[in-house]
């Protein structure tokens, strides 16, 4: 190994992984929840909700790729490095796990009230 980060791959070129997977079900959950509980445009509010998803869904990839190199014995990507990648990873999926569920519980109450 060089040293030197691998170059992204474009968007045409990529596998798509089991978290870009789910990053593309939670913001499609999401997209109904806020169409039904807003009082706003959903389309003006997709992008930033995608945006942090795929945050997201990057540090937990990324997270991945440094343990694959810990575990090979890459000596560039220290332990203590990919130990912060997974907490970081870890706390930006707890966060969007719980905004995920406020949501749902409101499209939930909003379609329990009776009319």
């Amino acid at each position: 190994m060089s040293g030197h980060p691998a170059k992204p791959v474009p968007a045409q070129h990529r596998v798509t992984t089991g978290a870009e997977c789910e990053v593309e079900q939670m913001v499609a959950g999401i997209d109904a929840v806020v169409f039904v509980c807003m009082p706003v445009d959903p389309e003006s509010i997709k992008p930033g909700l995608t945006k942090a998803l795929r945050s997201v869904s990057d540090s937990r990839i990324k997270s991945d790729e440094m343990q694959r190199q810990v575990s090979l014995g890459n000596p560039t990507v220290s332990l203590e490095e990919t130990m912060v990648a997974m907490q970081k990873s870890q706390i930006g999926f707890q966060a969007t796990l719980q905004v995920r569920n406020r949501l749902v519980q409101a499209y939930s109450d909003i379609m329990n009230m009776s009319v």
